[in-house]
């Protein structure tokens, strides 16, 4: 009898005993055998993956965004509430490093109080803090990258580029900038912001992520040559002197009317009522 168990071949003693109560649980040990065995040879690659530079950055900015935004934005970035059912953070899953690159360089995040509108203000994180941030929001979600320099580049703008640009500016930013980007009164007590003292970088990450009440200018809506056209035309704004000495906003006739009536003709009318009044003084004691 065991000479002929040991003559059967191992596809005839399997099916022999396929149908044995331990069956099952060999299936499982050769399963369980065959998952390890697969984990075991791509955990290594995983594990080098996690300890990269960009894996050690996204981390860092979590810890950050733990400690400096989740109070308003959620733990996950999904946005929070103030406990009264209001809004206190929009979600950022999907913003895009651009989006946090400009709000956190500028300053306006993390907003000391909520508000209409939040100002710009000196950044509360250096550049690596900014970058680490940026990093985590973006591996949330995609959305806008920062831009690379070449993206906003004007040191070697033309004359041309500049005119260009202005009559884009005049067509697409006047409206709430002014002509002279000195920023304008919006409803409900929102304005648009001064464009002068705003690097280059920031304003093509403005035009970009449309943050606040501006619009989003993508690159389908305005390509990345017009946004540079406009950055060299704000620039040439920004490096213009005042020939007359006090600028008064460039917001133009207007200012400069209101200027020259209320104080100009103001001061004369107060040296014409002075004199008469010293006149008359003079006269009576004349003729005491």
């Amino acid at each position: 009898m065991s000479e002929k168990r040991l003559s059967l071949s191992p596809a005839r003693f399997l099916s022999a005993r396929r149908r044995h109560r331990s069956a099952g649980l060999v299936v499982l040990l050769f399963g369980l055998l065959a998952v390890g065995s697969a984990y075991a040879a791509f955990a290594p690659d995983n594990a080098v993956a996690d300890n990269s530079p960009q894996s050690q950055q996204i981390e860092e900015g979590k810890k950050l965004f733990a400690v400096g935004c989740a109070s308003c934005h959620g733990l996950n970035a999904e946005g929070g509430s103030n406990g009264e059912g209001k809004m206190a953070g929009p979600s950022l899953i999907g913003v895009g490093a651009a989006a946090v690159d400009f709000q956190v360089g500028t300053g306006r995040m993390p907003a000391m109080q909520t508000g209409s509108q939040v100002p710009r203000k000196t950044p509360s994180y250096t550049e690596a803090e900014i970058e680490a941030l940026a990093a985590y929001v973006a591996s949330l979600a995609p959305g806008p990258a920062v831009p690379g320099q070449e993206s906003y580049d004007v040191s070697k703008a033309t004359d041309e580029q500049i005119v260009r640009g202005g009559e884009l500016f005049r067509t697409n930013c006047t409206a709430c900038h002014n002509f002279a980007g000195r920023g304008g009164a919006l409803p409900n007590g929102k304005y648009a912001p001064s464009l002068m003292g705003v690097s280059e970088k920031h304003i093509y990450e403005a035009m970009l992520t449309g943050p606040q009440q501006m619009p989003v200018f993508s690159d389908q809506v305005m390509t990345p040559q017009d946004k540079r056209d406009i950055i060299a035309y704000v620039k040439s704004l920004q490096e213009q002197k005042d020939p007359g000495g006090f600028g008064l906003g460039r917001l133009g006739p207007v200012s400069e009317g209101l200027w020259g009536w209320l104080v100009g003709i103001g001061l004369l009318v107060c040296v014409a009522v002075w004199i008469g009044a010293k006149g008359v003084k003079a006269k009576g004691a004349k003729a005491e």
